[in-house]
């Protein structure tokens, strides 16, 4: 079976780094969906904006031609403790393909950029392949009773975001909003607790550094890239 991109997401992140480990984690931040040509006709998504969420089919496209792994080291267990490719969202897949929940915001028709899907709270990379949508419905996918594994564990982590005074105002309100939620899932790996080290990670055209002291992430700049 052949796959073809139907459209390719923006977002504010032009590298893996920073990327929220799950869509729907950090709400504030906005993404756009834009079709291509062929799939961007209009009668195609009569009736979507009856919908509130909507599932997406994406490609782990910096993952093509690796090989895949049978078991792996997800990061919130420290990246030591290895559990089954097939009990985690690991991108070292045998196919490539991601899936994501997401907010759909506003459908809107252009003429630049033709069909363009507005959505909130995406987990993908600037530039990602996506190979379908789909609507998000409760009756069949909201199960509150099911039960999540080793994720439930970890599902409560957060840090507390120091965000100096001297940065404030350089994004916009919900920009900033976004990237202190970004911050908070804390892009570290696992097994990296050193707090004198420095981390930059790319976002919306910035290059954010900061670093990490137990509980606590303070940004130290935030350079125009």
């Amino acid at each position: 079976m052949e796959l073809k991109a139907i459209a390719h997401m923006r977002s504010d992140f032009p590298e893996k780094f920073g990327i929220p480990r799950q869509s729907g984690l950090v709400e504030e931040l906005e993404s756009r969906i834009v079709f291509e040509k062929e799939y961007a006709i209009a009668e195609a998504f009569r009736g979507l904006e009856e919908y509130s969420h909507i599932w997406i089919i994406w490609g782990f496209s910096r993952n093509e031609g690796k090989e895949w792994s049978p078991t792996v080291r997800p990061p919130r267990l420290g990246g030591n403790t290895r559990k089954g490719v097939f009990a985690t969202r690991s991108p070292f897949r045998p196919n490539n393909l991601g899936l994501s929940c997401v907010k759909l915001e506003n459908i809107e028709f252009t003429e630049n950029e033709g069909t363009v899907l507005y959505v909130s709270g995406a987990d993908l990379m600037d530039g990602t392949p996506i190979y379908d949508i789909k609507p998000y419905l409760t009756l069949a996918d909201c199960h509150p009773e099911a039960v999540c594994g080793f994720a439930a564990k970890t599902a409560d982590y957060s840090l507390r975001v120091e965000f100096p005074d001297k940065l404030q105002g350089i994004l916009e309100e919900k920009q900033q909003k976004a990237l202190i939620g970004v911050l908070a899932q804390d892009p570290r790996p696992s097994y990296q607790q050193d707090p004198e080290r420095i981390y930059i990670m790319s976002f919306s055209g910035y290059e954010v550094s900061f670093r990490v002291d137990k509980d606590i992430l303070t940004v130290c700049d935030m350079i125009k890239g």
